[in-house]
């Protein structure tokens, strides 16, 4: 009887009933759950870590790389270069005291070009690197090429004999010698300019300065000298060899 006298109240209980289902949210599945969880753990781990800041030293000075001790090195000047070496004394001190700052002197009891460490020197190679490039004026080099061991790090000095090559004696050795050095020298310059490199013949001795690469390639084409290579062919085989490298590089 209530309900056939009110029949606005079943309607009104009708729609509170639909709207309360309408608003039920539906639930999120747990595998889903999981897939989030996992994926925020996966990009926790990617981010990168904060580098911590590096430490700031100040440069170590030369003296105390060398624990306060100076350290010297000797190079023997033979009799024939005293006056070259009187000559050119002033060329080999100023870069040496101004660039290197080292100390050198020439001991004229011992006949050796001491140079020596100090409190100044910065660079702890700089007595090796002047130590080569006295070598290199004693063992018959222009100061000039011998100053590129201090300009440069990659250029060195190799020294051989020619009876290491092959054991030659007497006129014999005379015509090896000479095949490497050409008529008026003409052959030994080739090969420098072909091999940017410079060479020294001293006696039996064969004194090559450059970079590894360019020693290399001297040498072999000395070598074919010695070995009795006419120079022709050996101007092609070091030309040959020159342009690969060149292409290489």
């Amino acid at each position: 009887m209530e309900s056939a006298d009110n029949p606005g109240s079943t309607v009104s209980g009708s729609v509170e009933s639909e709207s309360a289902a309408g608003s039920f949210e539906k639930v999120k599945s747990k595998k889903s759950l999981k897939r989030k969880r996992a994926a925020a753990e996966v990009e926790m781990d990617c981010e990168d870590p904060v580098a911590p800041k590096r430490p700031q030293f100040p440069p170590i000075s030369g003296d105390r790389l060398t624990g306060g001790t100076s350290e010297m090195r000797k190079v023997p000047v033979p009799s024939h270069r005293y006056t070259p070496l009187k000559e050119n004394w002033l060329k080999i001190f100023t870069p040496i005291v101004e660039n290197l700052q080292l100390q050198v002197r020439f001991n004229l009891k011992t006949r050796n070009v001491e140079i020596k460490t100090c409190k100044e020197t910065q660079d702890i190679g700089a007595l090796t690197k002047a130590a080569d490039f006295v070598k290199a004026f004693v063992l018959g080099f222009q100061v000039e090429d011998a100053l590129a061991l201090i300009r440069l790090d990659e250029l060195f000095l190799e020294t051989f004999d020619v009876t290491d090559v092959k054991p030659l004696k007497g006129d014999h050795l005379s015509r090896a010698i000479g095949r490497i050095a050409g008529k008026g020298g003409k052959t030994k310059f080739t090969i420098e300019n072909v091999t940017k490199t410079r060479i020294v013949l001293a006696d039996t001795k064969v004194h090559i300065l450059g970079s590894f690469q360019n020693i290399k390639m001297a040498r072999t084409a000395i070598c074919n000298l010695i070995l009795g290579s006419p120079p022709s062919k050996v101007y092609g085989n070091i030309r040959a060899v020159a342009s690969r490298a060149a292409e290489r590089f």
